[in-house]
C-alpha cells in the first residue's frame, strides 16, 4: 500500500511538471526586431549585462526567455528594407535558434498604423476586386517563399494595427466597412492556402479600449471576415501622451480586462503583439518603473486571462535610446532593467 501511494504521488508530480512545462512553452514571450538587420548593417554590436558581446537573437532567447520573433513585411519598400527577402533571411536565423516566427503584413510600401494605411504604389487605381487579388497574391508570394525554404510561421498578421481599416480609402472601416472586412477575409484565405495550420491574427492598437475592439471586430464578422486570434498593442506611454488623467497601471488593468472580454465575446485567444516602455539612461528609476510594468503585464497576461492570452511581444527592444525611446537596450547595446520583466524568476 505504501509503495502504491508513493508511485501515485510520483505520477501526480510528474503530470503536474509536464503540465507546467507545456504551459511555459504555450505562453510565448517574444520580440519584434524589424530594425535589427539595418542595425547590424551599420555595425551595431550587442552585449549582455556583463559586457560580453552577443548575437542579438541568441541573447533574447537565452537570457530573457524569448521563444519567438515577429517580423514586418512591406510590399515594395525603397531600398529593400522589410521586404520578403529580408524577412526570409531573418526567418532562417529564427529557425536556426529553434524559435517561432510571426509574420506581420503591413500591406503597404512602408509603415501602416491607425494614423495611416497607404495603398502600395503598384496597387493604386485598382478596383476593390483587383486590390483584393493584389493582397491575396502578395500574401501567397511572401508565404510561399518561406515555405520553399522549409520555414513555417506559427502566426500571420493580416494587417498592422488596422483599427481604422487598411488600404485607405478603399478599406477604411468607416467609409467602406464591407471592403475592410473583404480585405481581411482575402488575407485570411490566402494565409490558409499556403499554411492551413497558421494562426491568423487581426491586430488593433490601444488594447485598453474595449470600444475599439467591439466596433472593429464586429464589423469584420458582420461582413464575412475571419480571424483566429486578436492581437493587441499595449503602450501605457503613448496612451498617456496628451492624456494626463490616465495612469499606467489603470491602462494595464483595462487591457487585461479587455483580453478577458474579447476572448469570451469572440471565442478566440488573444496576444499582446506589441508593447514597450521608456528608456532614460539619465533616470534609472524610469527604467525600473518600466521593468515593474512589464513584469506585471507578463504575469497578468499569463495568469489572469483564463488562459486566453497566449503571449507578450516587445516591439523593437534592441533599439538604442537615440533612435526610439521605447526600446529596452541602452546606448551601448546592452539590455536595461526593463528586460528583466521577461525573466519570470526575477518577478517581484
Amino acid at each position: 500500500m505504501k509503495t502504491r501511494m508513493i508511485l501515485t504521488v510520483c505520477l501526480f508530480l510528474q503530470t503536474m511538471l509536464s503540465f507546467a512545462q507545456l504551459n511555459e512553452k504555450d505562453f510565448v514571450k517574444g520580440a519584434d526586431v524589424g530594425f535589427l538587420t539595418g542595425q547590424e548593417r551599420r555595425g551595431q554590436v550587442f552585449h549582455d549585462v556583463k559586457g560580453n558581446e552577443r548575437e542579438c537573437l541568441e541573447l533574447l532567447k537565452n537570457d530573457y526567455q524569448m521563444s519567438a520573433i515577429r517580423m514586418r513585411v512591406w510590399v515594395n519598400p525603397r531600398g529593400g528594407s522589410c521586404d520578403k527577402n529580408e524577412l526570409l533571411a531573418m526567418a532562417k536565423r529564427v529557425k536556426a535558434l529553434d524559435m517561432e516566427l510571426m509574420v506581420d503584413f503591413h500591406y503597404s510600401d512602408s509603415w501602416a498604423d491607425p494614423g495611416k494605411q497607404p495603398i502600395p504604389k503598384a496597387w493604386i487605381g485598382h478596383s476593390f476586386e483587383e486590390m483584393k487579388q493584389d493582397l491575396r497574391n502578395h500574401t501567397i508570394d511572401v508565404l510561399s517563399l518561406l515555405k520553399e525554404n522549409a520555414i513555417t510561421p506559427r502566426w500571420v498578421q493580416v494587417g498592422n494595427e488596422t483599427t481604422n481599416g487598411l488600404l485607405w480609402d478603399m478599406g477604411h472601416i468607416e467609409k467602406n466597412p464591407q471592403q475592410y472586412a473583404g480585405f481581411i477575409r482575402a488575407g485570411y484565405d490566402a494565409v490558409k492556402e499556403v499554411f492551413p495550420e497558421a494562426i491568423v491574427i487581426v491586430h488593433l492598437d490601444r488594447g485598453h479600449r474595449q470600444d475599439i475592439y467591439d466596433h472593429n471586430l464586429d464589423t469584420i464578422l458582420k461582413y464575412g471576415g475571419k480571424f483566429d486570434m486578436v492581437g493587441m498593442s499595449l503602450y501605457p506611454y503613448w496612451a498617456m501622451e496628451g492624456h494626463p488623467e490616465l495612469k499606467a497601471d489603470d491602462i494595464i488593468t483595462d487591457c487585461i480586462k479587455n483580453i478577458r472580454y474579447v476572448s469570451e465575446k469572440y471565442g478566440c485567444d488573444v496576444m499582446i503583439v506589441e508593447t514597450g516602455f521608456e528608456v532614460n539612461e539619465q533616470h534609472p528609476e524610469i527604467m525600473e518603473e518600466g521593468r515593474r510594468q512589464l513584469t506585471r503585464v507578463v504575469r497578468e497576461a499569463r495568469n489572469e486571462t483564463n488562459g486566453r492570452c497566449r503571449g507578450v511581444f516587445y516591439w523593437e527592444p534592441q533599439c538604442l535610446p537615440g533612435g526610439y525611446k521605447l526600446g529596452a537596450f541602452d546606448s551601448k547595446g546592452a539590455p536595461t532593467a526593463i528586460m528583466d520583466g521577461f525573466v519570470e524568476g526575477k518577478c517581484k
